[in-house]
């Protein structure tokens, strides 16, 4: 059966549901069957840490010793896991333990057994197949999930029959690209044509150089926007490029595609038939396209044979690709007379790029949403971030980086209110100012949003008074009024500790005149029928107490997640440009860079390590985004009893951003080495003095954490320095011969002397051509050089 092509449709979601997807499978089950089309099941498979630690509670191994087991684990190379079976063959460290520990053993041969096995099962996120009649006569079903009927066969049993595989996405992407249209088109009056967009739009590029790329899909990350700073996008095939190289496995070669395109690196193709199928790409092999072309350009395939080898490189099948190189050698040397040397050099980067290959096809459409997003952000800034707010309503860490990303663009975010805003995110015509959605509050529901938006119809509301008659008691009930209360939705209509001091009364008022209404026995907009004309009024006291400003902002970041009307840390914006680094350069790039960061802690988790001791993990948070800083025991000790939410901290410390297995994370963590607490005090003797806090030499490694201190005369202060940050050194070390284990062993002993924070590759065999990061870390220094040197020999170890 001649496998049928696979279709790829993103769809529109709403508010983060899957609606318009469940409208495109309703439709395709209305036009072709509804026994024709389902869903298709996914299965969760045994990993292999998962078993390790499955196997081990089940032989009753103690949880440190279970743990330590699976943390004995490689971790994926390029995103790709290695089979355990492997890994205690080839690890060193996990092959003695199996070789040595009976326990250890039992229970990686029972995980090895389990590695793969299906461990869970559900509903594939995009997956629908259509068949050409009922399903049932081709595959089983079952009832899934929440009435969802879906495949009991997988993927790649659904193609294998020839059945026509759909994959309908849910993109949250598109519905914030069709709310800032409407936006656009409500506000400005202008009716933009997505299809029409010109590709070479200036300022969108301009946006994308400067990579204040914030909220444009897929090139937001840091990363990213260090390498769009680097490549400074000019073209549209920039962005299709970059999109399929920011990736695992092809991240390697975006320095060299970017000093290709700038003419700092010389462009060169392993063969001149390369030339036309990589041109675009500066010689990298990039998409799949590209090697379809050059095995029909240099080896001759036909467009069958072609697909074929698509097929073995996008699906990672080794051993169809196994079978074809053969055809692949064979017709370079008699199509393009090439030595079978360099066309096996090729096949073998051609295997290496199994592991991440992408279509150019995919590339470009995700480029061109990526595209659409920054042309309106370039040119509708206000229109664009209120539609990305409101897709993000309810991801309270998005909307942080979203809010301080206007507060960068000049973009002033202002607080919900009863009179002004909407279920959505707004925004404040000729104000450059968006209002927070309404919807977004914690407590308020949309039917109670669109209930004051029914009433609103007749006019805005005058008074409290006014709103309690107007707006229904049942569908806006006490929990909206106090949450809005709380975030400042009715700050134009009253005081907040007084409304919530009368909140009580004001429900039963309104309650009691709708009440009255309803029976007819009081006409809202009229009198008392068969009695006066004057309708009950509303008799509120004033509150006793007053809430502090800190109070309300409390609120806020209770039911909005984050501070809007002010921040806590208003007035210490001078104290803390002039001593620390701002949370928002805090990024994966800075990976063992030592700064000085400060803000406000808005949560602690204390655990009880191994030995007994108290460690802490602290988020804390400043005008421009959060960190979470580990504090180890000695630390924790110093600080514990001033270590309180809400205390305002300035913390010195070095930049984590690998996982517990040594790869790189998407997140920055900071080690705490230094915490001071500053007080209100010292806050006000730091105004006192006026006196700007020095800045470091260039050469200076050294952090300086010393509080600023008045002196006697209140005019001189100890001096802070902000340090340059220390990029920590890597180190390589050449072992010639890889069966070596004697060296291997007395490498992986020393540098267990010496933990640190530095990455080491070891470098094996003669050509140099192997390259392998080690899952540990060292502290790189004189010492450990020394005795790897003396270990291994001369020559042996290289640190840059």
């Amino acid at each position: 059966v001649e496998e049928p092509r696979n279709v790829e449709r993103s769809i529109c979601l709403r508010h983060g549901t899957k609606g318009r997807r469940n409208e495109v499978i309703a439709y395709c089950s209305e036009k072709y069957g509804a026994g024709r089309v389902a869903n298709i099941v996914t299965f969760g498979r045994m990993a292999a840490r998962a078993a390790v630690r499955d196997v081990a509670r089940v032989l009753q191994v103690p949880y440190a010793e279970a743990d330590r087991f699976s943390k004995m684990i490689p971790p994926p190379q390029q995103g790709r896991h290695i089979p355990l079976k492997d890994s205690v063959k080839n690890d060193l460290d996990l092959k003695k333990e199996y070789e040595t520990n009976p326990v250890a053993k039992q229970v990686f041969d029972f995980a090895i057994r389990l590695e793969g096995t299906i461990r869970s099962h559900g509903v594939h996120a995009a997956g629908v197949v259509i068949a050409p009649d009922d399903i049932v006569k081709f595959i089983p079903l079952e009832m899934a999930q929440k009435g969802v009927v879906a495949t009991q066969y997988p993927m790649v049993p659904v193609d294998e029959l020839g059945l026509l595989k759909m994959d309908f996405l849910g993109l949250s992407n598109l519905t914030t690209i069709n709310n800032a249209l409407r936006i656009v088109k409500k506000v400005y009056k202008v009716d933009i044509d997505l299809d029409t967009l010109p590709l070479d739009d200036e300022k969108t590029y301009e946006l994308l150089q400067r990579a204040d790329t914030t909220g444009v899909f897929q090139i937001e990350s840091a990363g990213m926007k260090r390498y769009l700073k680097e490549l400074k996008p000019t073209q549209f095939d920039d962005i299709i490029a970059m999109v399929a190289l920011y990736r695992p496995g092809p991240m390697q070669f975006i320095d060299s595609f970017i000093k290709r395109k700038h003419g700092q690196e010389k462009i060169t193709y392993l063969h001149p038939k390369f030339e036309a199928a990589l041109e675009q790409t500066y010689g990298i092999l990039v998409y799949q396209e590209q090697f379809m072309q050059i095995s029909k350009d240099f080896a001759g395939f036909t467009g069958g044979q072609a697909d074929t080898l698509r097929k073995a490189v996008g699906k990672k099948k080794i051993d169809l690709m196994r079978k074809v190189k053969a055809d692949f050698i064979d017709g370079a040397v008699k199509h393009s007379g090439a030595d079978p040397k360099l066309a096996e050099k090729f096949w073998t980067q051609l295997e290496e790029f199994a592991n991440y290959c992408f279509n150019k096809s995919h590339a470009a459409c995700y480029g061109l949403i990526a595209y659409w997003t920054a042309y309106l952000k370039a040119h509708y800034p206000d229109a664009f971030m209120a539609a990305v707010m409101t897709s993000d309503h309810d991801d309270i860490d998005r909307l942080a980086i979203e809010i301080a990303e206007c507060k960068h663009m000049g973009i002033k975010v202002l607080p919900p209110d009863v009179n002004q805003g909407y279920v959505e995110f707004a925004i404040v015509p000729g104000e450059n100012a968006i209002r927070f959605g309404m919807e977004a509050v914690k407590g308020v529901g949309t039917a109670a949003v669109e209930e004051v938006l029914r009433a609103r119809e007749d006019g805005k509301f005058t008074s409290i008074e006014d709103f309690a008659k107007r707006v229904s008691s049942t569908r806006f009930n006490k929990k909206a009024w106090d949450s809005l209360i709380r975030s400042g939705g009715f700050d134009s209509l009253g005081d907040r500790s007084d409304l919530l001091f009368n909140l009580d009364t004001i429900q039963a008022f309104a309650s009691k005149l709708q009440k009255e209404a309803a029976t007819g026995q009081t006409d809202l907009f009229g009198g008392l029928t068969g009695a006066s004309d004057i309708l009950p009024t509303l008799s509120m006291q004033a509150s006793p107490v007053k809430h502090t400003d800190k109070e309300r902002l409390a609120w806020e970041r209770e039911l909005m997640g984050l501070y809007i009307s002010a921040h806590p840390l208003d007035n210490y914006d001078s104290y803390f440009e002039e001593q620390t680094v701002s949370l928002s350069q805090i990024t994966p790039d800075c990976d063992n860079k030592t700064v000085i960061v400060g803000g406000i802690i808005s949560t602690i988790r204390t655990i009880v390590t191994k030995n007994g001791s108290k460690m802490a993990f602290v988020g804390i948070e400043d005008k421009t985004g959060e960190a979470e800083i580990i504090v180890f025991p000695n630390l924790y000790e110093k600080v514990s009893k001033e270590l309180v939410q809400d205390a305002v901290v300035r913390v010195t410390g070095k930049i984590n951003a690998h996982d517990r297995d040594g790869n790189l994370s998407s997140e920055a963590k900071i080690i705490a080495d230094d915490m001071q607490f500053v007080s209100d005090q010292e806050l006000r003797e730091y105004e006192s003095t006026g006196r700007k806090m020095s800045k470091p030499k260039p050469s200076s490694k050294k952090v300086l954490a010393k509080r600023v201190k008045a002196t006697k005369s209140g005019n001189t202060s100890e001096e802070v320095s902000v340090p340059e940050p220390v990029v920590i050194k890597k180190m390589y070390v050449h072992i010639k011969n890889p069966d070596d284990h004697d060296s291997l062993k007395s490498l992986k002993q020393i540098c267990s002397d010496h933990p640190g924070q530095s990455d080491i590759v070891l470098v094996l065999g003669e050509d140099k051509k192997s390259a392998i990061k080690m899952p540990f870390r060292v502290e790189v220094g004189d010492k450990l050089t020394k005795q790897l040197v003396k270990s291994l020999g001369e020559n042996s170890v290289v640190v840059k």
